[in-house]
């Protein structure tokens, strides 16, 4: 499955017979909930129709909000590392 990636995956994608599935993780589906509420979901899934224009607008709002999360999560690990460096 192709994805995007930045520290870490951003998103998975991909196509099926009926619609593309774009797969952004369980907490960013929790995240943008409410604007999700035309599209078939899961747990970690959008389905987007393959009938339809890919929201692009909204997939890069989404792809935002996982390149500031994954941005997130590397200066904590980097934090981690310098204390456990300076301790040692």
């Amino acid at each position: 499955m192709s994805a995007f990636k930045l520290h870490g995956i951003l998103a998975w994608f991909a196509v099926h017979k009926n619609h593309y599935g774009f797969y952004p993780y369980a907490k960013t589906i929790e995240v943008f909930k409410d604007q999700l509420k035309k599209y078939e979901i899961s747990k970690g899934t959008i389905q987007f129709p393959i009938d339809k224009p890919i929201p692009l607008k909204f997939v890069k709002e989404i792809i935002q909000y996982r390149v500031k999360d994954n941005l997130e999560k590397m200066r904590i690990k980097n934090q981690k590392n310098k204390s456990l460096k300076s301790n040692t």
